[in-house]
């Protein structure tokens, strides 16, 4: 581990510390016998349910990417993108960021492309991702949803729904504009910000540009409107598919978490992924703590069947993979460390000014 990655680790271990620190003395009251008693009442049918929308999710993820290589790699199979798109988010669960890379790094490999090209992928992908998320999460806010009949009940959550919704909206109209602008003009972009920004650090306009390029080539991967509509309608129905496996772990916990909806839980997402920014490789962290409160102080749940809930959720959405994922690296005699290292440095070697 180098030092500028021992560094980040550092602090996003005692900005945890500290926020754990706050918890406890908020919560001195905690009930760890209802904690326990909750946890042990839980209907693991409905977990298993969760889990197997979770990897329902993952098989469409690696369809979706199959129709980004059709340009190129026409023979491209969702069943051979199975493997690495497992093996991916198994890395990212052990590993945090360092992980990330390894799912573009082995599509790359094993198709025989080039990693800059399936960077572009997954750069654009992203996109898609928090597009779909968006298009559920407003329309959960602002159509005749449970979510919307609870939010009507309680003003202030409405009038910050209604905020969230209309940044999201924003956010995403943003993207769309950018995204047509580095279509048809992305050298352009590129070589503007390569000159603008070039005397602000080392590299850096470089590095900027680089990206703003890559981003450009995986655009073009998004061949005719046909293959748009296809991308689209995936990503919205895999992050469906999420919000379906986290009501079904809502509901193994019986009457008391019945009231979560489908378009409810689109909350528990949501600070999930905000709170997935700030978490320990293999330990998490910040996706727990930030489900934890919405459940609590949102939703009103008992304290102690939030914390159950939410370290249950973490494990349904994040780690539950990872036996998959060990189970096909072992198999393709894969070191998740190993690969993880071989991907930044062909992302450092793709990075380097020519």
């Amino acid at each position: 581990m180098n030092k500028s990655r021992a560094l980040i680790y550092g602090v996003v271990l005692a900005v945890l510390a500290g926020l754990v620190y706050l918890q406890f003395q908020h919560w001195r009251t905690f009930d760890w016998e209802k904690f326990l008693d909750n946890t042990r009442d839980v209907s693991w049918r409905h977990v298993m349910h969760g889990v197997l929308f979770t990897y329902f999710a993952y098989l469409l993820r690696a369809y979706r990417w199959k129709i980004f290589l059709r340009p190129v790699r026409r023979d491209a199979s969702t069943l051979g993108l199975i493997s690495p798109t497992v093996v991916g988010f198994t890395g990212l669960a052990l590993l945090g960021r360092p992980g990330e890379l390894i799912r573009p790094y082995l599509i790359a490999r094993r198709l025989n492309l080039s990693f800059s090209s399936q960077l572009a992928v997954w750069m654009v992908e992203r996109i898609f991702d928090l597009a779909a998320f968006t298009v559920l999460m407003v329309g959960g806010i602002f159509l005749p949803t449970k979510l919307r009949a609870f939010a009507q009940a309680r003003p202030v959550y409405d009038h910050w729904l209604h905020v969230s919704g209309y940044m999201l909206s924003a956010l995403v109209l943003g993207l769309v504009a950018v995204t047509l602008l580095i279509s048809y003009r992305g050298p352009s972009v590129a070589d503007w910000v390569e000159s603008r920004f070039a005397h602000l650090a080392k590299n850096l306009g470089h590095r900027i540009a680089l990206r703003i390029r890559e981003f450009a080539s995986g655009l073009n991967t998004i061949h005719g409107v046909f293959a748009l509509l296809q991308i689209s309608v995936v990503s919205v129905l895999m992050w469906w598919m999420i919000a379906v496996s986290y009501k079904e772990v809502t509901h193994a916990y019986g009457a008391p978490m019945q009231f979560m909806s489908v378009t409810k839980v689109l909350l528990l997402m949501g600070s999930s992924m905000v709170g997935s920014m700030l978490q320990l490789p293999g330990v998490g962290g910040g996706a727990q703590l930030a489900t934890i409160e919405v459940l609590d102080k949102v939703f009103d749940v008992p304290r102690e069947l939030a914390v159950s809930c939410g370290i249950l959720l973490w494990l349904m959405s994040f780690v539950a993979i990872v036996p998959v994922g060990l189970l096909f690296a072992h198999h393709e005699r894969l070191s998740l460390r190993k690969v993880a290292e071989e991907s930044e440095k062909a992302e450092a070697a793709v990075s380097e000014p020519t």
